[in-house]
């Protein structure tokens, strides 16, 4: 277990913070792209710092300070131009980079003082990639935004759904090196809420967990399982610092604040055999509930289950009073590691997986359990047969709440049928 004041240095991320300096190190998505084919302006909070996400009318994103440097009117509130974000208070434009390019009244009443030249807005980087939004709001030089291979698979269907989780980024991150719980919370709890119906679970025999150049793996073993099965072979990704790759999906919990985690899923599906070439036109991003309509958390789905577990641990985890065990290594190798961040931070150093080389950037593979079907697809048949790909002839498993429009394209790309209402 941690001291309170440990746990305190690992789970503040607001601006200056140990930890949120070591956070905004990286790259962090933060909105689909699909987004902005309706809205052209989005307020969001990351990192304790209220902002807004803009797309203007030359196709260009900024993220910036949500309050105008003139009279701190919402900027939320203005409107996008060909190049930039203008106040509806008085008109002041700001480009992407935070410069102001206009002030009405003072650039005709006093044009000589060039009052603009003395405003910045607070701005950030904002890249393109895999269909998302990504964001960098740490110090110079920018690091390089990694171009994590499954972002350049061809003949999938991919989408994108964004949940606010009120809890603290940190136990989100646990959840990502933590395999027995998939046995008890996912399949365990999934039969019990099915009412006891289907065979019992596999127990697992055997955990272990390793550390990569871009962060650690977990292995394991249940039963009916050998030593040669991927799973234990090859493991699933605990993506440094934030993130979870099972193989064809990513999930990135992005801090909002203390007490509060954006959740981005990434979805790639390969069409089955026979339906290639597929070519997606559009990557859509859907919003996942997290309570039902009554106030109750939802318990239906992978991810949904995750989240109880999450918020079920407090608002920001009180980790003096917990005991960890043997399959607890992973999550004690992470804290070890976010210690050492901090100290490297604090040093002057990149933390750890911050990459500076464009051409390593260029490409990046990651250890890939499924990378046979990833790579060749699997028949109808063979998805009748699959144990994971059968339910995803019939649902979405990871999250509640996808759209019926969402689904029907995906159907379309898998040759399944639509559904009505």
């Amino acid at each position: 277990m941690l001291s309170a004041e440990k746990n305190q240095l690992l789970t503040r991320i607001g601006p200056g913070t140990p930890m949120g300096d070591v956070l905004r190190r990286y790259w962090q998505p933060i909105a689909g792209e699909s987004e902005f084919d309706s809205l052209s302006i989005k307020p969001i909070r990351l990192f304790g710092e209220d902002l807004v996400l803009y797309k203007d009318r030359g196709g260009r994103f900024g993220l910036v300070d949500r309050q105008c440097c003139h009279r701190r009117a919402d900027l939320s509130y203005g409107w996008v131009e060909a190049c930039g974000i203008r106040c509806n208070y008085h008109g002041w434009l700001y480009d992407a980079a935070g410069r102001c390019l206009e002030q009405p009244y003072e650039d005709t009443a006093n044009p000589a003082a060039r009052l603009k030249d003395q405003v910045r807005l607070k701005a950030y980087p904002v890249r393109l990639l895999g269909g998302m939004v990504w964001a960098y709001m740490g110090p110079l030089p920018v690091p390089e935004l990694p171009n994590w291979a499954p972002f350049n698979w061809p003949d999938g269907f991919t989408e994108i759904v964004l949940s606010e989780v009120p809890c603290n980024w940190l136990q989100c991150q646990e959840n990502s090196i933590d395999p027995v719980h998939f046995e008890w919370m996912h399949d365990h709890w999934s039969r019990q809420q099915r009412g006891g119906n289907g065979p019992r679970p596999a127990a697992h025999l055997k955990v272990d967990f390793a550390e990569f150049d871009y962060g650690f793996v977990y292995k394991r073993i249940r039963e009916g399982q050998k030593d040669a099965d991927p799973l234990w072979t090859v493991g699933r990704v605990c993506l440094w610092p934030n993130g979870f790759y099972l193989g064809e999906h990513f999930e990135w919990r992005v801090p909002i604040d203390d007490e509060n985690t954006l959740s981005v899923g990434w979805f790639w599906t390969r069409v089955p055999k026979g339906r290639e070439p597929y070519v997606q036109n559009s990557i859509p991003t859907w919003h996942g509930p997290v309570k039902d309509e009554h106030g109750r958390w939802i318990t239906s789905h992978v991810m949904n289950q995750d989240f109880v577990a999450w918020v079920g641990q407090g608002t920001i985890a009180d980790r003096t009073r917990e005991f960890l065990g043997s399959s607890d290594g992973g999550i004690a190798m992470i804290r070890r590691q976010l210690f050492k961040d901090l100290d490297a931070v604090a040093a002057g150093r990149d933390p750890k997986a911050v990459i500076r080389d464009p051409e390593v950037a260029r490409l990046v593979k990651l250890p890939n359990v499924n990378e046979a079907i990833s790579r060749d697809g699997l028949s109808l048949a063979e998805w009748e047969k699959h144990p994971l790909y059968r339910q995803r002839m019939t649902d979405f498993r990871w999250q509640a709440g996808q759209p019926t429009e969402v689904w029907n394209a995906y159907a379309a790309a898998m040759g399944f049928p639509p559904r009505s209402g």
